[in-house]
């Protein structure tokens, strides 16, 4: 088998609590009819082997409670010959973050094998001395990312939702290869210019100014305290964070999003500036997303 047709696969959607995934399974099952559903799974390690147990193909797509999918993904072939790839690797495609703009594996849509799920141990069941496998699925030497988009994620619902999304992205993105660094400018350039944007800009939509507010904090909370950064896989513990920060509540929300970015640039020399939403709006336009690269020219 050199090619594998999308449209053959089992594709199933992924949810949890997401506010919006009633609406975007709908969405889905009338794009794709014979679309499956896993719901409320627990760690993200045992949600995709949920998955693996519901697929009756051997590679299956997984797509996120809070995307979208464009129909004319299930028109693609990955044609893993020409690839120089071999059948055992899964594949990853762009997702586009509809708070600020930004394209690449985060929410984008994913095609497993149900052997490569089975046999993964990543974030809930990972090996606490392996730091790749911590928070991420993308390190493993099997795992293909395509530059291609073929969804969109809305993340911004709910001001908790677009905090969350914004708070696991600022962990993430500070990381190299799921690791800690001294110096932000040490992770992968592309992953610095992504936090960048993450903790700037989103003040155009509804609840962006949330997700700018996450990233920040997860951003700082890496890196300039001793929190565990783990804990950003845990849910559970997430929303406990919140309403203990009382963020639901009548909370000051551009006096801490100020006082976030003042500690970035102070302790974490990160470039922070205060982006109103036409400055948002005119830096989408423009913007142009950098394709997933080996290397950066000098």
């Amino acid at each position: 088998m050199n090619k594998i047709k999308i449209i053959e696969q089992d594709i199933i959607f992924l949810s949890y609590d997401e506010p919006n995934a009633e609406k975007n399974y709908v969405d889905l099952l009338t794009k794709v009819p014979w679309a499956k559903r896993v719901h409320g799974v627990k760690g993200s390690d045992a949600a995709h082997k949920a998955c693996a147990a519901l697929s009756e193909t051997e590679y299956f797509v997984t797509v996120d409670a809070d995307n979208i999918i464009n129909p004319k993904f299930l028109e693609v072939e990955v044609d893993i010959e020409s690839l120089g790839l071999t059948p055992e690797h899964v594949f990853s495609w762009c997702g586009r973050v509809h708070v600020n703009g930004l394209m690449y594996g985060n929410g984008g849509l994913k095609m497993w094998t149900r052997k490569f799920v089975n046999e993964m141990r990543t974030h809930e069941n990972s090996d606490p001395n392996d730091h790749k496998g911590l928070v991420e699925f993308c390190f493993d030497d099997k795992y293909y990312q395509f530059n291609e988009n073929y969804s969109e994620s809305f993340t911004n619902a709910t001001p908790f939702q677009a905090w969350r999304a914004g708070f696991r992205e600022g962990v993430k993105m500070s990381l190299n290869q799921g690791g800690k660094v001294i110096d932000l400018t040490q992770t992968w350039w592309q992953n610095y210019h992504r936090l960048l944007i993450w903790c700037n800009i989103g003040a155009d939509v509804e609840n962006g100014i949330w997700s700018m507010l996450g990233a920040r904090e997860g951003c700082y909370m890496t890196n300039c305290t001793d929190w565990v950064y783990s804990n950003v896989r845990d849910f559970e513990y997430l929303t406990n964070y919140w309403v203990e920060q009382g963020y639901g509540s009548a909370t000051d929300l551009n006096y801490r999003i100020k006082w976030l970015g003042d500690k970035l640039k102070s302790e974490c020399n990160l470039a922070i500036s205060e982006i109103d939403a036409q400055g948002s709006r005119f830096f989408k336009m423009v913007y142009n997303n950098s394709p997933r690269i080996l290397s950066r020219a000098k």
